[in-house]
């Protein structure tokens, strides 16, 4: 993991403070992490990203060092992924790359309707479709519940397993990394996103005029509603395509952190 992390600032509309870490060299590639944790999610790829781009990982409102606001409301998490974009854009001279997964790429795909910052874009399942077919109706309440019995590690538990489908080994996995503790620390930002994105509602539409070059990166075995979020956006953005990673799932930074490096660079390097 990169040791020449530099904390950067950035306001959001509503006059949150938005914190973002930059390392590495090259053109800016803002990273925008998913449900729980923080800008720390992404130390399994750093590495095989600092010496090709400038990371700028940001920690979205809630957790890290972001501030928050008394309510929240999924929208200006759109327009905090904006004023980070816009911040370094300003500060490189030009439009950026943007690098979103999960929450964080629901996040990102909103955010280019609100700037002209953004050259290219991956996406890493983007929960578009999503709903109680997919998971139970009592899920967010049982979230809610652990929370209020101050069981925050089991409130991360449940969310990793009825929701992302992670396996027990993923899982294991998931808890040496340094990124646990801060997903531990985010648990009570959970039950507001899984609201919020069960309330999201998916509208081809409103993406037949954006002409930002994206790649969705896919896990061949990931669960059903993310891969058929993942074939949404990719046909209804005009200038899209879908990559599978095969044999991973929802968290491949973490189990197949090389492959992500590779299909992300590969892309962003394409003229």
């Amino acid at each position: 993991m990169s040791a020449d992390r530099v904390q950067d600032r950035a306001i959001s509309q509503d006059r949150t403070l938005l914190a973002y870490w930059r390392s590495g060299r090259g053109r800016p590639l803002v990273l925008v992490h998913g449900t729980t944790a923080d800008h720390t999610r992404w130390n399994p790829v750093l590495d095989l990203l600092d010496p090709h781009v400038t990371v700028c990982a940001m920690d979205r409102r809630g957790r890290g060092a972001s501030g928050d606001a008394e309510d929240y409301a999924i929208e200006r998490e759109y327009e905090d992924v904006a004023a980070v974009v816009d911040a370094v854009a300003s500060r490189a001279g030009g439009p950026v790359d943007v690098f979103g997964h999960s929450h964080g790429a629901l996040c990102a795909l909103e955010a280019t309707r609100l700037t002209a910052d953004v050259r290219k874009l991956v996406l890493y399942e983007p929960p578009v479709i999503y709903g109680t077919d997919d998971h139970p109706l009592d899920l967010v309440d049982r979230l809610d519940a652990l929370l209020a019995e101050g069981r925050r590690e089991d409130v991360v538990e449940l969310f990793f397993r009825e929701v992302v489908g992670v396996t027990d080994e993923q899982l294991a996995l998931m808890r040496t990394l340094p990124a646990w503790p801060a997903r531990v620390a985010a648990a009570h930002t959970i039950p507001r996103e899984e609201r919020a994105t069960l309330g999201y509602r998916f509208d081809p539409e409103r993406w037949a005029t954006v002409s930002v070059p994206t790649l969705l990166l896919d896990g061949s075995d990931s669960p059903d509603f993310l891969r058929r979020s993942t074939e949404a956006v990719a046909a209804a953005l005009p200038r899209a395509r879908v990559a599978v990673l095969d044999g991973q799932q929802h968290v491949a930074m973490d189990t197949a952190p090389d492959v992500v490096a590779d299909t992300v660079l590969s892309f962003l390097a394409e003229v």
